[in-house]
């Protein structure tokens, strides 16, 4: 699959198959994940590869949209790690970019895979962190299920040249 045709028909993904995710699978989705573009290059990520059925049961109990997590065959958290902050603030931006390429990674692999966001929700944040028992100094950012598709969602055009503006911006009456 080539890098536009991953990126225009990536959907996201609920239910899974019981088939197994490979170590190398997720090898590559870190080695994705991880060349995203980051701040100042800060890569202030850190990740989380879970594969215990309790743990996935327990993630899903902290992410109130998450219920899937507990029926994924794995899951990425992603966080930030506040340490490694050298370009204030734009450790979201980073984390984002992670995500996105994580996301993409999966699609490429064949996986399905969702973004259940955890931050900036500190009731979420505050569950994941509690499940892992994470320092203050890790901040769960999102958490990604992954697993092969039941079904795939078919690809959907979200084009809308109303939304793109060439050389400045008009407001709509």
């Amino acid at each position: 699959m080539d890098a536009l045709d991953a990126l225009l028909t990536r959907r996201s993904v609920r239910r899974y198959t019981d088939q197994p995710v490979s170590d190398e699978s997720i090898s590559r989705l870190m080695h994705a994940a991880m060349s995203a573009p980051s701040a100042r290059d800060q890569r202030p990520w850190r990740f989380i590869v879970v594969r215990d059925r309790a743990l996935l049961g327990a993630v899903a109990a902290a992410e109130p949209n998450g219920s899937m997590i507990a029926h994924a065959q794995a899951a990425v958290i992603v966080c930030s790690d506040l340490r490694l902050v050298t370009s204030e603030g734009f450790w979201i931006q980073d984390c984002s970019a992670a995500t996105e390429n994580l996301l993409i990674a999966a699609h490429a692999e064949g996986l399905g895979a969702v973004w259940v966001g955890t931050y900036p929700r500190e009731e979420r944040v505050e569950g994941v962190r509690e499940v892992f028992g994470l320092p203050p100094h890790i901040v769960p950012f999102a958490v990604v299920p992954l697993g092969y598709p039941v079904d795939s969602p078919p690809a959907a055009s979200r084009f809308d040249p109303t939304r793109v503006y060439h050389d400045g911006y008009e407001e709509e009456a």
